[in-house]
């Protein structure tokens, strides 16, 4: 095993940006990349930004399962990636995403139970109507998948969830924009980063005057929930509270956006397994999962070592990166027969799209569920859905996959 950047008588392996959305190539199409790494270079020493990247579906289930390392990036090694770029504010304290136990088990104890299978699964109806009267808005022709659908249903949902005025829902998928683009990024522009900055002072500001109002009168929300729910004498604080708001709709927001739009891609660029879902709409379970493989909206995650480890003969300094490529190990031939075919029928999927361990996505349930009603809406409100000629483009977000702008063409 290697964990150079070359191989012999090998090309160079990608490092450092080349390795992120930042580079055209990878944003544009990572699986080829990824494959090429998985098969020359399964553990890769990625010294431009401090890390070690895993792409085999082996290692990367291990690491994010492996109850010893840990996620807090202020136990990262300086010069590490998850020292210098997963934190801005080195004094702050990290949201739940990027806390270790006992802290995270704490948090996520009392904000669980709404996201709970059948909490969520209460939602359902709801999220179909929203679903359906987004893309019922949409007439005959072209439109950009991303702007009519793919971006307000989520919008919509989430901030229902949260108990916020419809009058708001645009303003905080705008925040929520200007802050992603500086997450977990090595490479930031000043003038983003100060409008970040300026959304997330925004946006706390917001958050706390509803919390003092559902402390007054409180309602059926997220918010009222995690104001007024009470564990074993314990109870979230205001700024826990922001930071959980912060999170949803950061990761839970732009994280579906992501999922419609890629799924969408999936479906028109495999004609044969549409028609599929259209005559036997009991597949969509299953066809979300499907996209959620074949294409994750969330690409990597990570861990940092708590003690020298190794890896296939390699060893591995505590405090250093892990970088898990859940892309990779979705698409890893060891565990997914033929992984480059979309296929809705699959049998086994084995998601690492939602990470795992103590870390695995609480928000998972929710994420499928807006998916597949809004599948479910497009599908029926247009029987012919094609490529528009406006094309696609996307985002250049570390960490995530998804579009800014996506054509598409429905026929009634």
């Amino acid at each position: 095993m290697t964990s150079s950047t070359t191989m012999p008588g090998d090309r160079p392996i990608p490092t450092g940006v080349q390795l992120t959305a930042l580079d055209p190539a990878f944003r544009e199409d990572p699986y080829p990349i990824l494959k090429d790494m998985r098969e020359r270079a399964p553990i890769h020493h990625d010294t431009e930004l401090g890390r070690w990247i895993f792409t085999r579906h082996r290692d990367v289930n291990d690491i994010l399962r492996n109850p010893n390392f840990v996620s807090d990036p202020r136990k990262a090694n300086s010069g590490t990636f998850s020292a210098e770029f997963l934190m801005r504010d080195k004094d702050a304290e990290p949201s739940m995403l990027l806390m270790d136990d006992p802290g995270h088990r704490r948090l996520r104890e009392l904000v669980r139970r709404p996201f709970a299978p059948n909490a969520v699964e209460a939602w359902r109806p709801r999220t179909r109507e929203i679903a359906r009267r987004t893309v019922a808005a949409i007439e005959d022709g072209e439109f950009d998948l991303i702007d009519r659908v793919a971006n307000p249903v989520p919008t919509v949902v989430i901030a229902e969830l949260l108990g916020i005025d419809s009058s708001k829902h645009e303003q905080f998928k705008t925040w929520s924009g200007q802050m992603i683009k500086v997450a977990f990024t090595p490479v930031v522009d000043p003038a983003d980063l100060a409008t970040a900055q300026l959304a997330q002072e925004n946006m706390m500001e917001f958050f706390r005057e509803e919390i003092e109002l559902r402390r007054r009168k409180p309602g059926d929300d997220l918010i009222s929930h995690m104001v007024h729910t009470v564990k074993d004498g314990d109870r979230l604080s205001d700024n826990e509270i922001v930071s959980q708001c912060d999170l949803l709709l950061l990761a839970g927001n732009l994280t579906t956006t992501d999922l419609i739009g890629n799924g969408t891609m999936a479906l028109l660029r495999h004609p044969d397994q549409q028609a599929k879902l259209r005559k036997r709409p009991e597949l969509m379970k299953k066809a979300v999962d499907e996209v959620l493989r074949y294409d994750s909206p969330v690409t990597n995650s990570g861990r940092i070592v708590h003690e020298d480890t190794t890896f296939d003969g390699i060893t591995i300094p505590r405090g250093e990166s892990l970088s898990v490529s859940l892309a990779a190990a979705n698409r890893d031939p060891a565990v997914h027969a033929d992984p480059d075919r979309f296929d809705i029928e699959r049998e086994n999927t084995s998601l690492q799209s939602f990470g795992g361990g103590t870390h695995y996505c609480l928000g998972s349930h929710l994420s499928r569920m807006e998916a597949q009603e809004t599948f479910a809406a497009l599908l029926d409100r247009f029987p012919s859905l094609s490529f528009g000629t406006g094309g696609h483009e996307y985002a250049a977000n570390p960490s995530f996959r998804g579009m800014n702008y996506f054509w598409v063409e429905g026929k009634a």
